[in-house]
């Protein structure tokens, strides 16, 4: 995951001059993060990974959206994580990747039985688990989100 997000970072800084660009409209300033940074950052799988996206994710919009000027104190500030999700109307990137697993899991659901990855998706390996905490797998996290 370490790796991942050094490479969406690679990314971000060779855009941060489309960012930092006061001509460039927001919107348009959100679609290469849309398309470029999040494809870099598909599979997160633990707690830490997804908080360590949500930080990225949030460094990235701060620079897209810059500071705010407040009224109240007169003085520019940045934005807080409310302000940020509240005018970037789009699910986070742990969001995005758990929508996508549920999307493959039905596509899976309605394959035909003797296809490989219904096949897989099913497969018991007839072996017994390690001793310790049990590892999760997928099924254990898809049914402790679908009760969510």
């Amino acid at each position: 995951m370490q790796g991942r997000i050094k490479n969406a970072n690679k990314t971000y800084f060779m855009l941060q001059k489309l960012f930092k660009n006061k001509n460039i409209p927001k919107k348009l300033k959100l679609r290469p993060k849309n398309t470029i940074i999040d494809k870099t950052l598909t599979y997160a799988l633990t707690k830490r990974d997804r908080k360590q996206l949500n930080i990225f994710e949030r460094k990235v919009y701060r620079r897209i959206l810059g500071p705010v000027y407040d009224n109240k104190k007169e003085n520019w500030r940045i934005l807080t994580n409310k302000e940020i999700y509240a005018s970037v109307i789009k699910p986070t990137i742990p969001e995005t990747v758990r929508l996508n697993r549920l999307r493959w899991f039905g596509h899976v659901q309605r394959m035909e039985e003797n296809r490989i990855a219904e096949r897989v998706l099913y497969m018991n390996m007839g072996t017994t688990r390690l001793r310790g905490r049990p590892r999760n797998r997928w099924q254990d996290e898809r049914y402790k989100r679908m009760g969510e």
